[in-house]
């Protein structure tokens, strides 16, 4: 009998280093070469496929792909009917909120969607873009950009439709935000197929639990401490919790051991305060997922 096999899209370019970043700290050894479109993984299960976010939707809408990860503005933008299984937003380099914008020149007369009426538009998402026209009863000349989109007004265009996650491209080119068309972040689709079939909907929620877990994970470290059974209320006061710290005793019946979870920003204001109220050997411990 034929061993199953998932079908995974793993989007290339931007999203394409965090992508891996993601599935080794969830635990699997991803390998995406130079050469290859199917990366390698260690995982018999599953079989990873290296595809442009822009096409990524309609590969898992045709069933060629099982499930894949790739942008909530290209779901959008092809109309796929998937099935949007998770927010995959993360503090890493491209998995945060990127916006797309309607931008124009600085000192042009285009300040709001209303003044585009009758002038050309670039932008690289062309139906979200005639979406957002459409629903402030704007008519534009739509036209499709191959790249560069930030520096084609005022001449090839009069304003543009185009990603933006720091706005630093756009402030180097003179631009000037009018609108903010769509807010995106990575999400994770799949087939509405093959979540029908019961081998393939366990093997996404497993592999789904493990990323999410990666992700919650990813800016929180664990505390842990030895405290007096005198000082215990006072540090657990100091302590916000992921969920109720775990006390345990230690062999002398005088101390404890408390260990918790916390936000891995708070930690340098943190240990200075839970030392003042009688921590003692408190040690920082990072963590690679948390499943809730």
């Amino acid at each position: 009998m034929e061993q199953p096999t998932l079908r995974l899209g793993i989007p290339k370019g931007s999203l394409q280093e965090t992508t891996q970043k993601l599935f080794v700290r969830a635990g699997y050894d991803l390998r995406i070469s130079g050469r290859s479109y199917y990366p390698d993984i260690d995982d018999a299960d599953l079989q990873c496929i290296l595809i442009r976010p822009q096409e990524m939707a309609r590969y898992v809408v045709q069933g060629v792909l099982d499930c894949a990860i790739t942008g909530l503005d290209w779901i959008l933008e092809t109309g796929a009917d998937v099935a949007e299984l998770a927010d995959l937003r993360a503090p890493w380099p491209n998995y945060g909120v990127v916006r797309w914008v309607m931008a124009s020149k600085e000192d042009s007369r285009f300040d709001d969607v209303k003044d585009i009426e009758g002038c050309r538009i670039a932008t690289e998402a062309v139906g979200m873009t005639k979406r957002f026209l459409a629903q402030h009863g704007v008519n534009a000349n739509v036209e499709f950009s191959w790249g560069a989109t930030e520096v084609k007004p005022p001449i090839l265009a009069d304003a543009i439709v185009d990603v933006s996650e720091t706005g630093s491209s756009l402030r180097a080119n003179k631009l000037k935000i009018m609108h903010v068309v769509l807010e995106s972040t990575p999400r994770f689709i799949a087939n509405r197929g093959a979540l029908e079939d019961p081998w393939k909907r366990d093997k996404i929620d497993r592999l789904l639990m493990l990323l999410k877990g990666a992700i919650a994970a990813a800016t929180r470290v664990l505390l842990s401490m030895n405290v007096r059974r005198d000082k215990v209320d006072a540090v657990l006061r100091l302590l916000p919790a992921l969920a109720t710290p775990t006390v345990s005793t230690l062999a002398d019946p005088e101390w404890v051991d408390l260990s918790t979870v916390v936000e891995e920003s708070s930690v340098r204001e943190l240990i200075p305060r839970l030392y003042d109220a009688g921590a003692r050997g408190i040690i920082e411990l990072p963590i690679n997922k948390i499943v809730e």
